[in-house]
């Protein structure tokens, strides 16, 4: 992969995690995200 592929891919992890880490419990719970789960989920381990 690419500098600027994994860049890019980097960025819009980080913004994901972000943008998840904002919401509340309850609104990760209805779309089945557990707050702990956040950085794998997105990184897709």
């Amino acid at each position: 992969m690419k500098i600027a592929e994994r860049l890019k891919k980097a960025i819009a992890e980080r913004r994901a995690i972000r943008e998840l880490s904002v919401l509340d419990d309850r609104v990760l719970n209805d779309i089945g995200v557990a707050r702990g789960n956040i950085h794998s989920l997105v990184r897709g381990l």
